[in-house]
């Protein structure tokens, strides 16, 4: 069970507002624990000063880390002053999305909360680079706040993969539900809904084959995927009307049923891989989490292979 007793929060260094940080102060007044809000400055106009000493360099990055740190204290301060235990860090690193995962890693964060800007004319998630390397090599889960209050009697939406033969989608599946439904009877009660998308018969098939019969294909991939919809759900105690599945392109159905449900957040599983893949989200998970228009929740498979080393010296 993810009990998430130690926050690591990214700060927007844009913005006064922190949704994050507000999200995370959400989360630890129900869950209890410890937050740390995090922020990685570099300016690299301060290493083409040759003409200072490399001790002069480094007094001037300590100055640029000591007013960040004033600046993200002073955002925090009606939380510190309510009692809300906030380490706050500052690192000078080039790479944001390396000092915030070596964070992760050298002290055991259990859960990473970012916000993801909004696009104002399709009210989507747009996510930067760094939101991207984060979602995809960061072996804790990575939660994306969207800029916007947490909705009345908010759902939360776990989308599961029941098309798959592969073993490792079953466990995932099963770490989802389990992770999910934990955190939502600790925080607010709220429901949680299971999603899986089936696909629609292909194209070239029924061209091909003109003995093919569409409707038995369908009919066919619709009841596996309603018989392993059960299994998982009888599993858990959850009711039926709280399951969904659907046809279409998981793309399109889960972030379709996430506004229809007025969902909070969709917990998505990202497949973990070993050696050079390992970096991959997988493309139908990068593809849902570009159509999301909520809180994004993505969780990586037990035994994932991190990428990122830890760095000792994280001021270089």
């Amino acid at each position: 069970m993810a009990t998430y007793q130690h926050i690591l929060v990214v700060i927007d260094p844009l913005q006064d507002d922190q949704p994050a940080l507000r999200r995370a102060v959400y989360l630890q007044q129900r869950l209890g624990g410890r937050i740390k809000a995090f922020l990685p400055v570099y300016d690299f106009s301060y290493e083409m000063t040759t003409l200072l000493s490399p001790d002069e360099r480094s007094a001037m990055r300590q100055g640029v880390v000591s007013q960040r740190t004033a600046w993200i204290r002073e955002q925090a301060s009606d939380y510190l002053d309510a009692g809300v235990p906030i380490e706050i860090k500052v690192v000078w690193h080039n790479r944001a999305f390396e000092a915030i995962i070596q964070e992760v890693l050298s002290d055991n964060h259990d859960l990473l909360l970012k916000m993801a800007h909004q696009h104002d004319r399709l009210q989507s998630v747009v996510f930067t680079p760094t939101d991207w390397h984060l979602l995809r090599k960061c072996p804790c889960p990575v939660w994306m706040v969207k800029d916007k209050p947490w909705p009345e009697n908010g759902k939360a939406l776990v989308a599961v993969n029941l098309g798959s033969e592969e073993p490792h989608h079953d466990l995932l599946n099963q770490k989802l539900v389990r992770e999910t439904r934990d955190l939502a009877r600790l925080v607010d009660h709220t429901d949680v809904h299971l999603v899986s998308a089936y696909p629609v018969t292909p194209v070239n098939i029924a061209i091909e084959l003109p003995d093919f019969d569409p409707s038995v294909y369908n009919n066919a991939i619709r009841g596996q995927h309603l018989i392993a919809m059960k299994a998982l759900r009888q599993h858990y105690a959850i009711d039926e009307s709280l399951t969904h599945v659907v046809k279409g392109l998981p793309e399109e159905v889960i972030p379709d049923l996430a506004d229809h449900l007025n969902v909070g957040v969709v917990v998505l599983g990202t497949v973990g891989r070993t050696g050079l893949s390992a970096a991959f989200l997988g493309n139908t998970a990068e593809q849902v989490i570009d159509h999301l228009r909520c809180d994004l929740l993505a969780i990586k498979p037990d035994g994932f292979a991190c990428p990122v080393q830890p760095d000792d010296d994280e001021d270089d």
